[in-house]
């Protein structure tokens, strides 16, 4: 589906993000295996770096790696390709470990993951209904068709009243 074929769009500013990544955060505080504690971070990049950094710093995680994966343009998700994995640097396929992204849509992306790390937790701030299987813990569920503009990929400009729209 192309940012054109979503009939609703659903802009992040980056104080959205940050509560919405806390509150994550306070879904998993004491959560991990290890005396409430987590082995480490995986983000996702480049969407789950911001929510990452949050988390870590939430729950006072440091210990935080990245799993480098390319699957979207602006517009559009294509084939999945493995930019920079972590294999070797997590032992008991990630068992302990916390995996973070920004959103789950068709699960494509959180399935070739958990291919490579199978034992760790997933979590993600936003979740379409699609890829919601593959994700342990998310904070807000969007519909199939709703376009999330996440903050870095905006820039302040006038906006179309809703009701003045054709759609």
């Amino acid at each position: 589906m192309t940012e054109e074929q979503h009939a609703r769009n659903f802009p992040v500013s980056w104080d959205q993000l940050h509560r919405d990544a806390k509150a994550l955060a306070w879904r998993l505080v004491n959560q991990g295996p290890n005396g409430g504690q987590w082995a480490g971070i995986i983000a996702i990049t480049r969407g789950g770096l911001v929510p990452a950094a949050i988390i870590a710093r939430e729950l006072d995680v440091r210990i935080i790696d990245t799993i480098c994966v390319a699957s979207y343009d602006h517009k559009t998700q294509g084939g999945i390709t493995i930019l920079k994995s972590v294999e070797g640097l997590v032992e008991k396929e990630g068992a302990g470990w916390l995996i973070i992204d920004d959103l789950v849509d068709t699960g494509k992306t959180a399935k070739v993951v958990r291919e490579i790390i199978p034992k760790a937790h997933l979590a993600t701030v936003y979740s379409k209904p699609e890829g919601r299987p593959m994700v342990d813990t998310f904070v807000t569920e969007v519909s199939q068709d709703t376009w999330i503009h996440f903050p870095w990929d905006l820039e302040p400009q006038y906006v179309q009243p809703i009701a003045g729209r054709e759609n």
